[in-house]
């Protein structure tokens, strides 16, 4: 009897090895914005710094344009990278008609429902993030849908809405639908919620080969004041921005 009991114990044992080895049963051990196969920044020998602005499109008050800032980059030639949410982009669809024309801007993804990525429903700020690894793909891979109907080229890019990830959900991203996961070195605006001064700090502290994150969807804030501002001070520094597919090959993953 206790032979059979040991038996059937080592059947489920194995069993349920196999099939964690099979059929993907996992779970993350990471949980956050700096987690593994997250690009972060990038090698560079020159001074230049990669700008990137979110849009978000969670909920109808994060739908905003900051024209201001946005016209400011296009009227100084600035190179940028603006990660756009569907939600974003439906409210602002002749607005993204317009951004596409922009020959140093590339558009890129923002999440179909801003949701952190995890394949167990972690949630950060209030937010439930997906819940599985379908709910993973679905989330990047929806949106992606949404910018080839709009006659936008399929996006290289992606970042979750809050910045959040498990692991496993980078490397589906990167390895199923062949994007790199987008990180940041510089939270310059911390969600446009800084003071001017606090955000012309931020950039003026930058170093080559960071990678700043700000908004452009909160015209309410500070960050076009902090951003005209602070990118004039880094030009007289030397520093020239680039766009992250100018730097794909450079871009520094956390391991």
């Amino acid at each position: 009897m206790k032979k059979k009991s040991l038996s059937i114990v080592t059947f489920l044992f194995v069993n349920i090895f196999l099939s964690s080895h099979l059929y993907g049963i996992e779970e993350p051990l990471q949980w956050g914005e700096n987690v593994s196969g997250v690009s972060t920044n990038f090698f560079t020998t020159k001074k230049e710094i990669a700008l990137t602005f979110d849009a978000c499109g969670g909920n109808t008050f994060s739908r905003g344009y900051d024209k201001e800032l946005v016209d400011f980059l296009i009227k100084n030639k600035i190179p940028a990278t603006l990660f756009l949410n569907a939600g974003w982009i439906e409210t602002n669809i002749e607005i993204f008609k317009q951004l596409q024309k922009i020959p140093f801007f590339e558009l890129e993804n923002h999440g179909m429902k801003h949701r952190p990525l995890s394949i167990n429903g972690k949630s950060i700020y209030k937010r439930k993030g997906t819940n599985s690894k379908k709910e993973v793909i679905e989330e990047v891979d929806e949106n992606n849908k949404l910018f080839t109907s709009l006659h936008q080229t399929r996006p290289l890019f992606f970042r979750s809405g809050t910045a959040y990830y498990d692991e496993i959900a980078v490397d589906i991203v990167r390895k199923k639908l062949n994007m790199e996961i987008a990180g940041f070195s510089v939270n310059s605006d911390r969600g446009a919620t800084l003071t001017k001064n606090e955000i012309v700090n931020i950039l003026c502290n930058s170093s080559s080969g960071d990678i700043v994150i700000a908004h452009m969807n909160h015209p309410e804030g500070f960050t076009a004041e902090g951003f005209i501002e602070g990118l004039k001070i880094l030009k007289e520094k030397g520093f020239s921005f680039v766009k992250l597919s100018d730097v794909k090959d450079s871009l520094i993953r956390i391991p």
